[in-house]
């Protein structure tokens, strides 16, 4: 099974933005050398405790400290872009870095309404015409308008000799439909999403149309995940991210992830007490044992090509650990 990496560069309440970035950084490299797929970074804007506002500059970075993962976007939150100049980033990308490009489109806003507002002085117009928006993407990327189309004549230079691999991200039927009806590799964000996941991956399958690129559907499922040499240390590990969703959700956890000590000292309310079981069981926590289990276990429910993982922590050195584990667990025993 391949395993791949989805980061939004956490920053701990004892980190700058700067080291986060580092840390993301040095996360790549460990995905290397672990064996994993690919590293993609998320984008989202003016979060509290998150320094992926720009992956595309970031990517340079970690592409430049790297030499064989790949990497790329997860996602570009395209209604906040023109599609021509999303195809000139990647490509520049792909230019620099041949072989190892992915673009990854997705729709969300990625921040508050004001946020939204800022990039964007029509985000919704533009939500709505995100299946020409991914068409036009794709022509960009393909260099194949028709003859009469107004871009027929307009290049997304530089033009790499290995295009960006597009995947279209998402959590719910009608991004599964869009990604079958372009013939897209296709994300879905289990770890975001409360539909049917099983219906949605169907979806896609029985609707996808095969191309010159792509003759079969492909899917990523991606995680929220922690391992460690003990269940009780990883749930540990893992109550620092929920902590931190409570306190950004009231406001609260400009400062970054919390410690462990942090975690344990913040005080819950019954109801953000239920809140934060919701959201651990809808994560994989547990040791190399038991995570290989529940991984199995989703394989075997939605029948994905590749697992990506997420995976949130105050300690950088725990989140490689975990990641660590799990390269070491899957390829042993898978």
């Amino acid at each position: 099974m391949n395993l791949s990496i989805l980061d939004q560069a956490p920053i701990a309440t004892n980190q700058t933005a700067s080291t986060a970035l580092k840390e993301s950084m040095e996360l790549a490299k460990a995905a290397e050398a672990f064996g994993y797929t690919r590293y993609w970074l998320a984008e989202h804007h003016d979060l509290p405790g998150l320094a992926c506002s720009a992956p595309e500059v970031v990517l340079g970075y970690i592409g430049a400290n790297t030499e064989t993962i790949r990497i790329g976007c997860g996602a570009v939150l395209l209604p906040h872009y023109k599609p021509y100049k999303v195809a000139e980033v990647y490509n520049t990308l792909a230019t620099l870095f041949p072989g190892r490009i992915d673009l990854g489109i997705g729709r969300a806003p990625g921040g508050s309404a004001e946020v939204t507002n800022a990039l964007s002085d029509n985000f919704l117009q533009q939500v709505f015409q995100m299946p020409s928006s991914v068409k036009e993407l794709l022509h960009f990327l393909d260099q194949d308008f028709p003859a009469e189309h107004k871009y027929a004549n307009v290049t997304a230079s530089p033009v790499p000799d290995i295009a960006p691999k597009p995947w279209l991200l998402g959590t719910s039927k009608k991004s599964a439909l869009l990604a079958a009806e372009y013939g897209m590799a296709y994300a879905f964000g289990l770890f975001m999403s409360e539909n049917d996941g099983q219906v949605i991956l169907d979806t896609y399958k029985n609707n996808f149309k095969a191309n010159k690129d792509r003759n079969c559907p492909e899917i990523i499922l991606t995680v929220s995940l922690i391992c460690a040499e003990t269940i009780e240390k990883a749930e540990e590990i893992a109550l620092c991210s929920c902590v931190w969703r409570i306190q950004t959700g009231k406001g609260e956890g400009k400062h970054g992830i919390p410690s462990m000590k942090e975690a344990r000292e913040y005080l819950l309310n019954e109801q953000e007490k239920k809140e934060i079981e919701k959201m651990k069981n809808n994560m994989i926590i547990g040791d190399p044992d038991t995570v290989r289990e529940q991984i199995r276990n989703l394989r075997d429910t939605y029948d994905f090509d590749e697992l990506m993982i997420i995976s949130i922590t105050h300690d950088p050195l725990a989140r490689i650990n975990s990641y660590r584990l799990v390269a070491e667990e899957m390829r042993i025993k898978q």
